[in-house]
């Protein structure tokens, strides 16, 4: 019996190793092809070594193309304000949806669950003309008050704070905090597990959106880095290097959260799935 499982968990290992070696070749390619020629690139050949070595890519994208850096910029801005709001409102939401009981508690559940049944695409039409009438098109403000909020994320955190021990709660209530201070105070910082996850998914999610920039901005001064790497494909000719190039430091922002996430990361999922 040993030995079959023994046989079973080693079959398991060689299928994940394969597929984990099967997903990172596109991701090495791309990293070799950031610092090859053009010529190189569309020759077709495949090899992971650059024949011509170069940082010529890297240079154009940073230097020649001026626009580069206030794309960077603008998705920093865009990425990073989305998740701060989302894990405000979303875990206060989820907590209201999990501790608190007001009248038509069932029903806003049952519209959030139902949100998470609608594909986005339908919505995209509905949010773009309410985006016009305010005035909000080709703005900050466009790009980011409508995702502030994830119907997922509530769901989420309603799952977590479900599971989260009242006892803490009442206790802090004893000692005269009011229901934000316990809020802020006591059930906010013991929830960095289910936080993180939450800030990963949807920095990730912000971060790497082609199809919201791409209704909603016009002005290249406004473009996102997915939105302004699309400039650097022509109707003749795509400048795969410099895409390349640009896509391995579009990579750097979202491996950088997830490092310094990762401790919490594999918690925050257990903890917020159902039981």
């Amino acid at each position: 019996m040993k030995k079959k499982i023994g046989i079973g968990k080693a079959l398991l290992y060689v299928v994940l190793v394969a597929y984990a070696i099967i997903t990172l070749i596109p991701f090495l390619w791309a990293l070799s092809s950031s610092f090859k020629t053009l010529e190189e690139i569309v020759s077709g050949t495949i090899s992971f070594i650059p024949k011509h070595f170069t940082l010529d890519n890297y240079k154009q994208i940073f230097i020649e193309q001026a626009m580069f850096p206030r794309w960077l910029l603008n998705s920093v801005i865009i990425a990073v304000t989305v998740t701060i709001l989302n894990l405000l409102f979303n875990s206060m939401a989820g907590y209201a949806l999990a501790r608190l009981q007001f009248p038509g508690k069932k029903s806003l559940f049952i519209i959030i669950l139902a949100v998470l049944m609608i594909p986005a695409q339908v919505t995209m039409i509905p949010n773009y003309l309410i985006l016009k009438q305010l005035g909000w098109l080709n703005s900050y403000q466009g790009m980011i008050v409508p995702t502030m909020i994830n119907a997922t994320f509530i769901f989420m955190m309603r799952q977590f704070f479900i599971n989260f021990p009242k006892e803490l709660e009442e206790a802090a209530a004893l000692d005269g905090l009011s229901r934000l201070g316990i809020f802020f105070r006591i059930v906010l910082p013991l929830a960095r597990p289910a936080l993180a996850a939450q800030a990963i998914f949807v920095f990730m999610g912000s971060w790497n959106d082609f199809m919201r920039p791409l209704i909603i901005l016009s002005d290249p001064q406004l473009f996102t880095l997915p939105l302004g790497l699309n400039s650097f494909k022509g109707q003749y000719i795509s400048y795969w290097n410099y895409i390349m190039a640009a896509s391995m430091v579009f990579t750097l922002p979202v491996l950088v959260i997830y490092a310094f996430f990762n401790r919490y990361f594999i918690k925050g999922i257990s903890f917020t799935g159902g039981k």
